[in-house]
């Protein structure tokens, strides 16, 4: 990804499987408007995951690859997913969602992520990225 945000990781600790190794996290205006919105499909592979807090909704307008789409509670818990939003689509929104997780297509059927996991987000202190 080209743009900087902080990082940390997402465990789905139901299931005991990373979603993110390198989870960077959008939470000022313009970084969760921007999203993943411009990026290379090569720079969002497996272990990568974008980190929308506040968010009940998403897009996929000028991106260019499918993504799997994680709503979350405000205890992390999975309250809705959807996997493989293809480019130029817009998800549901889900007024009950606090953030939502955006990973790389066909993360939720490789981890078998599912509405009731509870997930485990660990932001990477400031300066240690």
């Amino acid at each position: 990804m080209s743009v900087a945000f902080p990082t940390g990781y997402a465990l789905n600790r139901t299931r005991q499987v990373y979603l993110a190794t390198r989870l960077h996290i959008a939470k000022t205006h313009w970084s969760r408007f921007r999203g993943l919105m411009w990026t290379d499909a090569g720079s969002f592979v497996a272990g990568q995951g974008l980190w929308i807090v506040p968010s009940r909704g998403v897009h996929t307008f000028a991106m260019r690859f499918p993504i799997d789409v994680i709503y979350l509670d405000g205890g992390n818990t999975v309250i809705y997913a959807e996997e493989n939003l293809k480019p130029w689509r817009v998800a549901p929104v889900r007024m009950s969602a606090a953030s939502v997780l955006e990973l790389p297509g066909s993360t939720l059927s490789s981890t078998r992520t599912a509405v009731g996991d509870e997930i485990e987000i660990a932001p990477q202190e400031a300066g240690r990225a």
